[in-house]
Order: structure tokens, then sequence, then C-alpha cells
């Protein structure tokens, strides 16, 4: 059957959803361009020519998935509604215990990013985007009296450490803490980073 003829774009968008599929399957170290190009039907060339090396693709799908994240966050950061409320959800959908899909390659990611400088460097530009957006939330619930935080940033850091660190927990060591534990940690965080009243 003949394949639809895509544009660049359209093309490199279906390249890095396959990448990425094959990343978390497979795992970075061993993907392979032959895999992706198999998985769509495609000639090695053809990826090739998109990207050059195995090591760009990686960098380029690691950042597509970064964006989509990103986005996602700002959808959920920018609804109506309290926030308390937008900062719950956002942290509920990032939480190992949420919605939030991908931990297996962004742990991969993080792994591989210690010997690839392009792919540190798209890490940490997501780790900083995160770090921001929540932080900038925490700030709008204490200027609207919401809730109390001295310190927004520190938060929002120490937030992600611990939602990052369960993730490892939950993702790469099975049983050895369960969810619904690591949620009253999250919540329990929450409680204390914002000053709320007690089972709030």
């Amino acid at each position: 059957m003949a394949r639809v003829r895509l544009s660049v774009a359209e093309r490199r968008e279906e390249l890095l959803r396959a990448a990425i599929e094959q990343i978390e399957a497979r795992g970075v170290a061993a993907v392979r361009i032959a895999d992706v190009a198999a998985s769509l039907g495609v000639s090695n060339a053809l990826v090739l020519y998109h990207f050059e090396t195995k090591e760009k693709l990686v960098a380029a799908a690691f950042s597509h998935a970064a964006q989509d994240d990103l986005a996602r966050l700002r959808k959920l950061l920018g609804r109506r509604g309290t926030a308390l409320g937008r900062l719950r959800s956002a942290v509920r959908w990032y939480a190992p215990t949420g919605q939030a899909k991908g931990w297996r390659l962004w742990i991969e990611g993080w792994a591989v990013s210690l010997r690839e400088p392009a792919l540190r460097e798209v890490a940490c530009d997501l780790d900083r985007q995160w770090k921001a957006a929540l932080a900038e939330v925490i700030a709008e619930g204490v200027a609207a009296g919401e809730f109390r935080c001295a310190d927004p940033s520190g938060t929002a850091l120490r937030l992600t450490a611990l939602l990052d660190g369960l993730a490892v927990q939950l993702t790469s060591y099975q049983g050895a803490v369960s969810r619904a534990k690591a949620q009253d940690w999250v919540e329990e965080t929450l409680t204390r980073e914002l000053g709320l009243p007690s089972g709030s």
C-alpha cells in the first residue's frame, strides 16, 4: 500500500514519536536508527536525512517529549480557579501516582544525559521551566492570600525533587514504596510548604 506523502514537519513529528516509543520500549542505549525506521516502514536513510545521527535523533526526541509535557503543564496551570487548585492538578498529573506517562523515558534520559551534553541541555531546560512554572503559580497563591510561602522558588525545587525521587522509587524499585504512601507524602509536603491547615 502506498504511503501518504507527508510534509517535512509532519515527517519529523512522526519520526520523533516513533523514536520516543522505541526508547520507552528498548532504552536509549539499545535503540537503533533501524528500530525507529522499521516501526514506521521507512528506510534508515530517511531517518538519517532528518536527524543525521542517533545522538541527534535521541536529543530531538527528548526535546519533543519535554515540549509535550510543558504544554500539558501550562494548560493545567492556565485554567481558571484558585492557585492551590491549579497547583494540585499539576502535581497530581506530574506525580508518579498520577496520569503522567513516560517516567521510564525520563529516568533513561537523566542517566544518559550524564554523558551526552545535548541531552543534558534538554533535561536541564525542562527542569528549569517546570520549576519556574510551579514557582509562578505558588507566588500567585501567596499574592491572592490563599496560602503562605516565603520562598516559592525553593518550594518548587523541593516539590519537584520529591516527585522526581518518588518516580525513580516507583518506576525502578517495584515495591519500595506504595503509590498510596507516595501520594500521602506529596500531600503532606504541599501542606507543610504552603502553610496550609493540617488535613486541608
